[in-house]
């Protein structure tokens, strides 16, 4: 049994020494916290005012009003990282369909192209963490 402890621990070492692995960590905890942070603070409104960054022709189109819109897209932001959390071969992938809405919204919407930039980047980070999750967190089948 004691060897059987001492190859988990060993295992769990070279594991951890493993930049791929590193990288994959990083990347899930980050989208994890991320987009739950970000989706709570659509209700609190305390890093920006998220109203502001919503295109007008989606307005036009979501029912309610502009904070209306962003209640339900910090809901779905939040589902997203806890997503990312549980399954994150397929939570990255639903980051980064989310991630490449945001970009048309910001696309449409003159002055936040920087942005639009920045959140292309994380959209491709998304894609490398599901590629990293089919091998440091892949399905599991039949349990």
């Amino acid at each position: 049994m004691s060897t059987e402890g001492r190859t988990a621990r060993t295992t769990r070492r070279e594991a951890l020494s493993d930049p791929a692995y590193q990288a994959f960590l990083v990347l899930r905890t980050v989208f994890t916290i991320a987009p739950i942070a970000f989706g709570l603070d659509k209700f609190a409104n305390l890093l920006t005012d998220w109203p502001a960054y919503l295109a007008p022709w989606i307005n036009d189109i979501v029912p309610g009003s502009g904070q209306d819109a962003m209640y339900a897209i910090g809901i779905i932001e939040i589902v997203a990282g806890v997503a990312v959390a549980l399954i994150p071969r397929y939570g990255a992938l639903i980051v980064a369909a989310w991630l490449a809405g945001i970009i048309l919204n910001l696309l449409t919407l003159s002055g936040f192209y920087d942005v639009a930039l920045r959140d292309f980047g994380l959209l491709i980070a998304a894609l490398a963490l599901a590629r990293l999750a089919t091998k440091y967190a892949p399905t599991r089948h039949g349990s």
